[in-house]
C-alpha cells in the first residue's frame, strides 16, 4: 500500500495513505504552517512526485511505493502455526456447534459435591498443611438413555442425510452406546439396527429393545462385530454410526467438557474414564481450548490382567498399543480398545493415565452409592476410584501447580453411566 512519508535528516515519520487519500490535493494546497511556503515539485524518474525546501535544511515527500517497502515485500510473511492433525474431528468449534446441535434433545447434566467424600481425600498430613481437594462430579448418571453416550449418538444421527435417515443406522456395542443409538433414532423415527456381543448385560439389552432397537448378537471380538454390522450394512443400506472413533460421536462426547467448564470454570484437574477414548477425547479437547491448565487425568480399569490396559501402554510408549487382550473387568461399558482418531487426541491432551483394581472400582460404587446416593454401574465408578487411588496422591504431590504448591484443588470426575445389572450389583456388594 503506497506511504505518505516525511523526511527530515534521518528521522522519518509515515502516514498511511488510506488516511490521507482523501485529501492530497489540499494537502499541497493548503500545507501545515511548519512547511515553507515555496515549493519545488519534481517528478522523479520513478514516478514518485516530490516536493523539497531550501533553506536550512532539506525536506522531501514521497509520494508512491518508497526503497522501503520494496525491502518489505522481499521478507516472508510469517507463516500460521499448522492446525493439529486432530482439528478436523475433535476441535472446541467442532464440540461447540455440536452443543447447539444437541441442545433440543440432550439434558445438560448437573454437578453434584460431596463433603465426606471431600474429607476422604485428604490425610492427615493433608490437612495440617491446610492442603484440601474438593470433588465435583458430573452426573451423566442423568443424561437420556443413563449415560453420556446419548451425545455422540444424537449429534451423530442429526448430521445425516434424509436418505441416510430413511435407510437407519447400524452399530456394534456392550451395551451404553447401543442403547443410545436406538434411543436417538427412535427421537427422529428411523430404523436402528443394534449388533451386540455376547457378555452384554440383560439391563443394557432391555433398553435396546424398548427404544426400538433390532438387535443381532454375535461373538465378542471386534472382526465378528464389524462382520455383522457390515452385513447388515449391506442389506439395509444403514448408515454405521461407531461407538467411538467417529469424529461426530467424538464431538457429542466432547459436549459435557464444555458444559463442565461453565459449570465449575476454574477446575484444576479433570478426570475421566477411558476405553475407546471418545468420550475422554471429546472432553479433552473441550477442556483444554478452553482452560489450557487445567489436566486431564484418564481413568483405566486395569481388570484381572494388568499388561491389557491399552491406555496406560499406550501413554508409556507413546504410540497407539492395539494388540492386548481385552480386559476382564466388571466395568464391561470399558473394554473397547483405543482408535485410531481417539489416540492422537489422548496422546497430546490427556496428561496421565491412572490404573485402578476391580477392588477399588468396587469400593468407590459404595462410596457413591452411601454417600451421594447415586446410582452408578461399575465403569461410571471408576473416574472416582481413580481420585481416591494412591497414583492419584502422587501424581497431585508431584507436579506442581497440583501438588503442595496449590493448597485448595477442585477436581472434577465424570460419572458416566448408570445402567447397573441389579444381579451383578447385589453380587458385588454382598456381605464377604
Amino acid at each position: 500500500m503506497p506511504i505518505l512519508r516525511r523526511r527530515s535528516g534521518d528521522r522519518r515519520v509515515g502516514m498511511n495513505h488510506d488516511e490521507a487519500s482523501t485529501r492530497p490535493s489540499n494537502f499541497f494546497r493548503d500545507p501545515p504552517r511548519s512547511l515553507s511556503t515555496r515549493f519545488l515539485l519534481k517528478a522523479g524518474a520513478s514516478g514518485h512526485v516530490s516536493v523539497a525546501r531550501g533553506r536550512t535544511r532539506a525536506m522531501v515527500l514521497s509520494w508512491g511505493k518508497g526503497p522501503s517497502d520494496e525491502k518489505r515485500q522481499k521478507v516472508a510473511p510469517k507463516p500460521k502455526e499448522p492446525k493439529s492433525e486432530t482439528e478436523a474431528y475433535a476441535s472446541l468449534k467442532l464440540i461447540r456447534e455440536a452443543a447447539k446441535r444437541i441442545a433440543p434433545f440432550a439434558k445438560v447434566t448437573p454437578v453434584h459435591t460431596c463433603s465426606s467424600i471431600d474429607d476422604m481425600m485428604s490425610d492427615e498430613t493433608d490437612k495440617i498443611d491446610g492442603a484440601t481437594i474438593e470433588l465435583f462430579f458430573k452426573c451423566e448418571t442423568f443424561q437420556k438413555g443413563g449415560a453420556f453416550k446419548f451425545r455422540g449418538a444424537m449429534n451423530s444421527i442429526l448430521q445425516l442425510s434424509k436418505a441416510e435417515l430413511k435407510a437407519g443406522v447400524v452399530t456394534h456395542s456392550s451395551g451404553n452406546h447401543a442403547g443410545a443409538l436406538a434411543l436417538a433414532a427412535k427421537t427422529k423415527g428411523i430404523p436402528s439396527y443394534i449388533v451386540v456381543p455376547e457378555g452384554a448385560p440383560q439391563c443394557k439389552l432391555d433398553a435396546i429393545e424398548t427404544y426400538g432397537g433390532q438387535i443381532t448378537r454375535c461373538e465378542a471380538t471386534v472382526p465378528d462385530r464389524e462382520a455383522t454390522c457390515a452385513k447388515i450394512q449391506t442389506e439395509t443400506g444403514a448408515t454405521l454410526v461407531p461407538p467411538y472413533n467417529y469424529g461426530p460421536v467424538i464431538c457429542g462426547q466432547g459436549t459435557i467438557g464444555l458444559e463442565f467448564m461453565e459449570q465449575v470454570p476454574d477446575l484444576d484437574v479433570v478426570i475421566v474414564p477411558i476405553s475407546g477414548g471418545g468420550m475422554i477425547s471429546g472432553i479433552a479437547a473441550a477442556v483444554k481450548g478452553i482452560r489450557k491448565e487445567c489436566v486431564v487425568i484418564a481413568a483405566e480399569p486395569i481388570g484381572a490382567m494388568a499388561y491389557a490396559a491399552d491406555a496406560f501402554e499406550s501413554k508409556k510408549r507413546n504410540q497407539l498399543v492395539d494388540d492386548l487382550p481385552v480386559p476382564d473387568t466388571i466395568a464391561d461399558g470399558l473394554k473397547a480398545k483405543m482408535g485410531t482418531l481417539t489416540w492422537p487426541v489422548v496422546r497430546d491432551k490427556v496428561d496421565a493415565v491412572i490404573t485402578v483394581t476391580e477392588d477399588e472400582i468396587v469400593a468407590a460404587m459404595k462410596v457413591i452409592y452411601e454417600r451421594m446416593k447415586l446410582v452408578v454401574e461399575p465403569s461410571g465408578a471408576v473416574g472416582l476410584a481413580a481420585a481416591m487411588s494412591t497414583q492419584f496422591k502422587e501424581f497431585n504431590r508431584q507436579n506442581p501447580p497440583w501438588g503442595k504448591v496449590s493448597k485448595h484443588k477442585k477436581v472434577g470426575v465424570v460419572l458416566c453411566g448408570g445402567n447397573v445389572d441389579l444381579a451383578l450389583l447385589a453380587k458385588l456388594f454382598a456381605p464377604s
